[in-house]
């Protein structure tokens, strides 16, 4: 081959994977469990770094609800937080098990999103934020429902549960947030996804 026309390398995520990895990885969990994935690719880093702005490193515990290959997690410790600091939920054995190969400093929950203060290492009350990776639009309210009410368990006062949608509306009804008492704003939204993406967060009223 002539040295002009060197065939491109792929480029190594963090944690050593590839995009093309991440990608398949994805793309076999949407096909065996296409409601439970809800979309054929990764988040991109532009979304995640819209789902972490607001975290601060020294400050409480976070947890991550839905944490697929691990893009919302890397976002995540790239904001300065101890590992030690997070808890990544997620369901899918074979993610579960990736994530772990990658953040061995992180503790990974295998347990469904709505019982996870049952198994957390902080305190209920004390997380500053819930980071959602679900794809609560393939959910129903009262789904909707108990993972928002475990999630404000969990989070102390002031703290926030952020999720991203393919809408531009907010994934909640009005009914669910007014039954626990929510608000909810938009955070921003990003092209650079696909699909693009908005990114919501969900707060106590009055906080």
């Amino acid at each position: 081959m002539h040295p002009k026309f060197k065939r491109p390398r792929a480029v190594a995520l963090e944690d050593g994977r590839t995009p093309a990895t991440e990608y398949l990885d994805f793309l076999a969990a949407w096909v065996k469990k296409p409601r439970q994935t809800a979309s054929v690719v990764p988040s991109s880093r532009y979304l995640a770094r819209l789902m972490v702005r607001d975290i601060d490193p020294a400050d409480g515990r976070v947890i991550e609800l839905g944490g697929g290959t691990g893009v919302f997690t890397r976002a995540i410790l790239a904001t300065g937080l101890s590992p030690e600091k997070l808890e990544v939920v997620e369901i899918n054995p074979g993610f579960a098990r990736s994530l772990r190969r990658h953040f061995p400093a992180v503790s990974i929950l295998e347990v469904p999103a709505q019982s996870v203060s049952g198994h957390a290492a902080g305190e209920r009350g004390s997380y500053q934020c819930v980071v959602s990776g679900l794809p609560l639009l393939a959910m129903d309210k009262g789904l909707h429902r108990a993972i928002l009410a475990e999630a404000f368990v969990m989070l102390r006062p002031g703290g926030s549960f952020v999720q991203f949608t393919y809408s531009l509306r907010p994934p909640v009804s009005q009914s669910v947030l007014d039954a626990l008492d929510l608000d909810v704003t938009r955070v921003g939204q990003t092209v650079r996804n696909f699909p693009p993406a908005t990114v919501f967060r969900f707060t106590r009223r009055g906080e």
